[in-house]
């Protein structure tokens, strides 16, 4: 075997190892997953709680197919995934994360118009909750 097929073969055993690497940490920490998943659910909370904003649910749908692939991108697996999803206890945790960062946005619980304020700056910022909302 020549150098350059050792190179090759160490390199593809490397990019091998990553990926199963990547696959063994928790999805949980996951930053690009579980922040999108933060901003669903306040894109959610919003949409539910002010009357004037809705949930751009086909879009939403899209974000969270994304954010699947993301994660069989690293290496996990949809069983993984589906655990993850289902696991209450971070259902829990990430509803407990999003309700601080919308309540620190301004939205106070059962105050529609101030979830209807942070829903506007959203959509006007263009950021990724706003990407999920229509007003």
């Amino acid at each position: 075997m020549t150098l350059s097929k050792i190179a090759t073969a160490g390199v593809l055993s490397l990019g091998l190892m990553t990926n199963a690497a990547t696959a063994q940490q928790s999805l949980r920490d996951v930053g690009y997953v579980t922040e999108g998943l933060i901003a669903v659910g306040i894109a959610y909370e919003i949409s539910e709680v002010c009357d004037s904003i809705s949930a751009r649910t086909l879009r939403g749908l899209g974000y969270l197919n994304q954010l699947q692939n993301h994660a069989k991108g690293l290496g996990f697996t949809s069983a993984q995934i589906d655990a993850f999803r289902k696991d209450k206890g971070e259902q829990d945790r990430l509803e407990a994360i999003a309700r601080q960062r919308l309540a620190a946005m301004g939205a106070t619980p059962g105050n529609a118009a101030s979830h209807c304020t942070v829903g506007r700056a959203e959509i006007a910022k263009e950021s990724t909750i706003g990407y999920l909302l229509r007003g």
